[in-house]
This record gives structure tokens, C-alpha cells and sequence, in this order.
């Protein structure tokens, strides 16, 4: 028996209904597993915390993770905290203390869940976009002088390093190697943006020497949001600075139909620190407490979460659960149905025990 701990933070809002749902499903894909165990370690930080204890998390959040296998979070933002004092006390600490400098989001339609675009089909939308994840636009330098004056000067650094920038593009074109997709997509803006972007221009180039075998493009990131909405069929996986990477992984989960069926998983792949995998949604305070929020994204999320941890199988089974109950109709409002959270749980957690009776069988 293999056990695992895993931090559990739901979070603001919905993340608490997506979260309890979520683990009902591993709970699930546990007892059908039988040589799995998941043990929780539950945290309430979240920005209710913030406002009781004037921080995101305690002092010494960071050390209590650091033992734990995984960290499956929920969401977090809430009205009456800023949204960079609820990013930079938590989520962004643990993505740079633990190095999860990769963040994976899948893009793929679904069966039972329908596109704004139209004519596409499940096959011409599925694709995998990895984001820089630890450095780039999203970097703590610069500052302000002059505050509050008509002389005043406002400075944000972009920090690219080539350990950086080399890294995560090499994880794209291993991602593609591994998943047998044989192109990588580069998104950049050099026309524009004439130090960092050239840069990374180079450093793809560079890499993609080593994988002959995997053809690659690069497109202008303007040019590359028009060409996730026009011809989504095109990409297999794409590779983009923490800015860019942050923008089309909003967008290709819009192209997909719905924000809350998306996933995300940061992640650390050297397993020296734990991972982190949360739903792409929002905590969505107008819906909180109705039991109506979409768990999916929630699901997909420790799908990924068990690939990362060695059990690959168990993903998938999660998974074709998943897919069966979106293919049967067992939806949420936000994507067309009238299930609830609690409807949709339960039907997950059937199929996920009817599909492992048949395997045994």
C-alpha cells in the first residue's frame, strides 16, 4: 500500500464545494485502486484567513507543505481582499519556493460540452500549453518613486535567465516526445518586445535542434490568440513566457467551452518539492454555497495530480469517468445542464466504480 499525503486547501468560495468533491472522487478511485491510499492535511488558508490573521497563510506555511507529496488547492480570491495581496501571500510563494516552474493546462474539448467556435470538433481541440511558471513578466522587481505625485515613475522588471527559459521550453518538446504530438508552438512577441523575446526566440531555436523529429512554428502572441480561435486544430503543444502562457491559458479553456471544466497542474518535475494542482475557475463568491458550482475542473485536477504521483492508470480511469458523465449529460448550468455539484459527484464516483468492475471482469 502506498500512501500519500496531500495538502488540501480549498480555499475561497467554490472551493470548498470543489474540493470536497474532488476528493470524493480520489476517495473513490482509492478504494477501487486498492494499493493506493491518499491522507489529507486539511489548511483553511484562504482570504478569510487573511482577514482574521492579516496574512495568506502562517509564517511557517511553507515548512508544513514541504513534507507533502502534492498540494490539491482550490480557489482562492474573495471581494474585500486585492487581488496581488491574495496571489502574492500564497499561490505564488509555493509556486517559487518548490520551483513549479512548469505549469501545465490542458486544452480539449470534451464530449457534452460545447464550443463558442463553430464547427469544431473534439478532435480539432486538443492541445497542451506549458507556462514559464517562476520568472519572466511575473517577476518581484521594480517599484515606484514619486508616489502620489505628478512626477510619478512606475518600473516592473522582466527577469528571463537562460536556466529558466532553457528549461521549461525543453519540458515542451519532452511533453511532446513523451505524448507522441509531433509539433511544438512558440509564442512570442520580438517584433515588439526587443531584448527578452529575441532571446527567447534563440533559446527555442537552439533547443529544437535536439528533436528533429518534432516540427515547430512560432507565431507573435496577438497573432497566436487569433490563431487559437481560427484554427485550434493546429496545435499539439505550446510553449509560452509566464505573461503569454498566462493569457492563453485563459483562452484556450474559453475555446473549450468552459473555464470550469479546466485544469491546471504547477509543477516541479524533479519531485524534489511538492506539486500543485488547482482548477483554472475562480472562486466565484456570486454562486458560493448553492451547491451548483462545476466540479470538473476540480476532478481533472487530481486526474493529473495521480499521473504526477506514479499512477498514471488511476488518472485515466478518473478521467474516462469524467468524460462518460459529460458524454451522458450529467452537466452543471454553466455548461448547458441542470445537474448540481452533488449530482455530478456522485455520478463520477459510479462510473469510476462500474468502469473498474468491468476491467475486473
Amino acid at each position: 500500500m502506498n500512501v500519500f499525503q496531500i495538502a488540501a486547501i480549498p480555499g475561497d468560495g467554490i472551493g470548498k464545494e470543489t474540493v470536497a468533491a474532488g476528493r470524493e472522487v480520489l476517495d473513490t478511485l482509492c478504494e477501487v485502486h486498492g494499493g493506493l491510499r491518499l491522507e489529507y492535511l486539511d489548511l483553511d488558508w484562504s482570504c478569510e484567513y487573511y482577514l482574521k490573521h492579516g496574512r495568506m497563510m502562517p509564517e511557517n506555511g511553507l515548512d508544513t507543505l514541504r513534507s507533502c507529496a502534492s498540494i490539491y488547492l482550490g480557489a482562492v480570491g474573495f471581494p474585500g481582499v486585492p487581488d496581488h495581496v491574495s496571489l502574492w501571500g500564497l499561490l505564488l510563494p509555493i509556486r517559487r519556493t518548490f520551483q513549479q516552474y512548469i505549469n501545465l493546462r490542458p486544452v480539449k474539448l470534451l464530449p457534452g460540452v460545447r464550443t463558442p467556435l463553430a464547427d469544431k470538433k473534439p478532435e480539432d481541440i486538443d492541445f497542451l500549453v506549458v507556462r514559464e511558471n517562476n520568472e519572466g513578466e511575473y517577476s518581484n522587481m521594480g517599484g515606484r518613486l514619486y508616489p502620489g505625485t505628478a512626477q510619478e515613475v512606475v518600473v516592473q522588471n522582466t527577469v528571463f535567465t537562460r536556466f529558466g527559459v532553457e528549461r521549461v521550453i525543453r519540458y515542451a518538446f519532452e511533453l511532446a516526445r513523451k505524448t507522441g504530438r509531433g509539433k511544438v508552438s512558440s509564442a512570442t512577441k520580438s517584433n515588439g518586445i526587443n531584448f527578452t523575446m529575441p532571446f527567447w526566440d534563440e533559446v527555442f531555436k537552439e533547443v529544437s535542434l535536439e528533436y528533429p523529429e518534432i516540427t515547430t512554428n512560432q507565431f507573435h502572441i496577438d497573432a497566436l490568440c487569433a490563431r487559437f480561435v481560427t484554427h485550434p486544430q493546429d496545435f499539439d503543444v505550446v510553449v509560452g513566457s509566464n505573461l503569454f502562457g498566462d493569457i492563453l491559458t485563459d483562452l484556450g479553456p474559453a475555446i473549450a467551452g468552459s473555464i470550469g471544466v479546466a485544469p491546471s497542474a504547477n509543477i516541479n518535475p524533479q519531485k524534489e518539492y511538492p506539486s500543485m494542482f488547482e482548477p483554472v475557475h475562480g472562486s466565484a463568491p456570486d454562486i458560493a454555497g448553492k451547491g451548483i458550482a462545476n466540479p470538473m475542473g476540480q476532478i481533472w485536477c487530481g486526474a493529473m495530480m495521480l499521473d504526477h504521483l506514479g499512477y498514471a492508470e488511476g488518472g485515466e480511469l478518473v478521467m474516462q469517468a469524467l468524460t462518460d458523465t459529460l458524454a451522458a449529460g450529467t452537466t452543471t448550468a454553466d455548461i448547458g445542464g441542470n445537474a448540481n455539484t452533488r449530482q455530478v459527484t456522485d455520478a463520477v464516483c459510479e462510473r469510476i466504480k462500474a468502469l473498474a468492475g468491468a476491467a475486473r471482469n
